[in-house]
């Protein structure tokens, strides 16, 4: 009995020893605050007898010890994080009447970045091969806003390449995380894309198609296959130490923000489908514009409270930011909020690291209210839209969600799935061709032909050569050597 004490003790309050509170330290309490003289005693009947129902610090104790782990996140669980502040530096009220912009060049606002593997748990490494991305949470004075999931670049080798092979649309970030550009040397030296396209709009209905990029100041640096491997085993936590360190020496990482824009007429002439997230926006056709900058400057004091329990959604959006009709952002405009709401309950939002500065509305109750109940309204607030005693005004947005719709296509209602296409190849082959230097390439093949050759379903190999054929016929070659096939045109299964 004494070991169950002593495991839940030290589990859950991180205590050591047995030390004698001296007059210096602060009393030992249970939950509800009640001093106890010991956090090793317990009651029980007679000196051998079953324990007593009625010991509530034994219960206590251990029922929390029961509750501790909340479930991880489905994808995105291994991750790690810190806080800083993002300062504009650049006026873009050309682009948008978003804060913070529209306060000012220099204005600074407080922030909590999250980075992350996709696939891996909790448990795995950071050095992993899998996609890397990071979320980023500002807190202005209009509210919340999230960039969730700006990506720099499934566990079973046949599981994903089966997915991958069917969806060959994704070969260019399959490229990415098979050059050595898959395994970063730091969370801090790599490169952040928003990915989905963004409407930015200004007070008088003007907008603005924008995509996101955040630029390591600390320059890109990678492992190669083989130190990524190592470090899997010795450090696991590679990534997440050298991100503490740097902060906690002053060496304090650093990213340039810069946007893309496009207008509604350029969207309309550009080559690809400006809502397709697989698609690059090229920098010599849309040049980026600096924004601002993001610095981190403090780790957290608590993990689990601070980046734990941190939930990012891209429908956080503050006035003059709109979504676009990018099909998976729309996706996740519901998904991850949802996914906060199963993980950390539908008042998630109130954790101070989530909290905006400011939420007054008519939400009540609910499990885990812990703001006074109202949220920055008086307590006894309605719960309605009093006509009365109103409690809050109703601001109007100044412009017309319906101006900056796009125009609408086709059928009212149709059953949509994306057909391949060979345009789909082009911006992977000039990513093999032109952007790859020659050790990439290499590295890309060998990293490729190791995790094909442990692919079970021969169907599912051969279904994976013929996409990187279609890449490049040289690419398909060299592959289709190191798993002993040859390419064949297929259709999409």
């Amino acid at each position: 009995m004494r070991a169950v004490l002593l495991l839940a003790f030290t589990a859950s309050l991180a205590l050591g020893s047995r030390a004698e509170n001296n007059g210096e330290l602060p009393p030992y309490t249970d939950g509800a605050g009640h001093a106890v003289s010991s956090p090793f005693n317990y009651q029980r009947a007679h000196s051998n007898g079953p324990l007593l129902l009625q010991d509530f610090h034994l219960i206590d104790l251990i029922s929390h010890f029961d509750r501790e782990r909340i479930p991880e996140r489905v994808v995105h669980a291994k991750g790690s994080g810190a806080h800083g502040y993002f300062e504009v530096t650049q006026d873009i009220s050309d682009i948008t009447m978003a804060v913070p912009f529209s306060e000012g060049v220099g204005t600074k606002v407080p922030l909590t970045m999250r980075f992350s593997t996709v696939a891996g748990e909790a448990g795995s490494a950071d050095t992993a091969r899998d996609p890397r991305g990071f979320a980023i949470k500002m807190k202005t004075s209009a509210g919340i806003w999230d960039w969730g999931d700006p990506k720099t670049n499934l566990r079973s080798p046949t599981v994903q390449w089966d997915y991958w092979s069917q969806n060959p649309e994704s070969v260019y970030q399959v490229m990415l995380l098979f050059s050595n550009r898959g395994t970063p040397r730091s969370w801090t030296q790599m490169h952040g894309w928003s990915g989905h396209t963004y409407k930015w709009v200004k007070a008088d209905g003007t907008f603005y198609y924008v995509q996101v990029k955040v630029i390591s100041q600390q320059g890109l640096e990678n492992l190669s296959a083989e130190e990524a491997q190592s470090l899997a085993g010795s450090n696991p936590d590679f990534l997440t130490e050298d991100l503490h360190d740097r902060i906690e020496s002053g060496n304090l990482p650093t990213w340039k923000v810069a946007i893309q824009t496009m207008t509604p007429e350029q969207a309309q002439e550009f080559r690809y489908d400006v809502n397709d997230l697989t698609k690059i926006w090229p920098e010599d056709q849309y040049p980026l514009r600096e924004i601002g900058k993001i610095v981190l400057d403090k780790n957290p004091d608590n993990w689990f409270s601070e980046i734990e329990q941190v939930a990012f959604s891209p429908a956080h959006m503050v006035p003059g930011i709109e979504p676009s009709n990018d099909p998976v952002l729309q996706s996740r405009l519901f998904s991850y909020s949802d996914t906060a709401r199963h993980r950390l309950g539908p008042n998630h939002l109130q954790i101070p690291v989530n909290c905006p500065f400011m939420v007054q509305n008519y939400q009540r109750g609910g499990w885990m209210r812990v703001d006074g109940g109202a949220g920055t309204l008086p307590p006894h607030a309605q719960n309605y839209p009093s006509s009365y005693a109103p409690v809050v005004s109703y601001p109007a947005r100044p412009y017309n969600l319906s101006a900056i719709a796009d125009p609408p296509t086709g059928p009212p209602l149709v059953l949509s799935s994306y057909e391949i296409e060979d345009l789909d190849f082009e911006q992977p082959r000039d990513l093999f061709n032109k952007e790859f230097q020659d050790d990439e390439r290499e590295a890309l093949i060998a990293n490729i032909v190791k995790a094909l050759n442990s692919v079970t379903v021969d169907g599912v190999k051969q279904r994976s050569l013929n996409m990187f054929a279609r890449v490049d016929s040289e690419l398909g070659r060299r592959i289709g050597e190191g798993i002993s096939l040859e390419p064949t045109r297929q259709r999409r299964a």
